[in-house]
């Protein structure tokens, strides 16, 4: 088993549906929903989500505190194609210290749908996102994902995410998975935040 699967970061089988990369947009930022999730909960705001794995417990996020994360990224739409994965080869030059996001609630430096999903989320807890192309989504005036993440990690991850977003013919359906997993959950205190354990 691989990385990814033994930290439950997974794309789901029932995401592959023939056919879907050739389905049309019909707005430039806004997209029909092109295939149906059932096994998803579709939230007012129009992201899905599915929760993989239950938090330990702790702490829920609320909007101001600190969130660590971990996820990865996939172009659902566009042949399940990863833009930010776990996993690779290990040991000696291939090592790699493990750097997770970090976000404040509410300071907008992640995409919509991915802030609005972290919260509730406790340590622990992994997270499948569904994100519709659109507000929800990476914005067009940030194309190197420099002021809204989370951002992929290596060039050719920003090059697979860019090839989907940026597809103005609307041949390619945008539509994106993004597993989060929660790390921890800082609390605002006077002092600054207060790191829990």
């Amino acid at each position: 088993m691989n990385s990814v699967a033994s930290n439950a970061l997974l794309l789901p089988a029932a995401l592959f549906v023939p056919g879907a990369a050739n389905a049309a947009v019909p707005e430039p930022r806004q997209q029909q929903d092109l295939q149906d999730y059932s096994d998803f909960t579709k939230t007012k705001e129009g992201w899905s989500y599915k929760d993989a794995t239950p938090g330990k417990g702790g702490t829920a996020a609320v909007k101001g505190d600190r969130v660590v994360f971990d996820w990865s990224g996939y172009t659902i739409g566009y042949f399940g194609r990863p833009f930010q994965a776990k996993g690779g080869p290990q040991g000696g030059a291939f090592d790699k210290d493990l750097d997770y996001e970090r976000t404040v609630l509410g300071s907008g430096s992640q995409i919509r749908a991915v802030e609005e999903a972290l919260v509730g989320m406790s340590a622990g807890q992994v997270r499948q996102v569904i994100v519709p192309y659109g507000d929800l989504s990476y914005p067009e005036s940030d194309p190197n994902h420099e002021r809204v993440g989370p951002k992929p990690a290596t060039f050719s991850g920003l090059r697979a995410l860019n090839f989907v977003l940026e597809n103005k013919a609307g041949t390619i359906d945008r539509t994106l998975l993004i597993n989060l997993k929660c790390i921890r959950v800082d609390k605002k205190s006077a002092s600054g935040f207060t790191v829990e354990r």
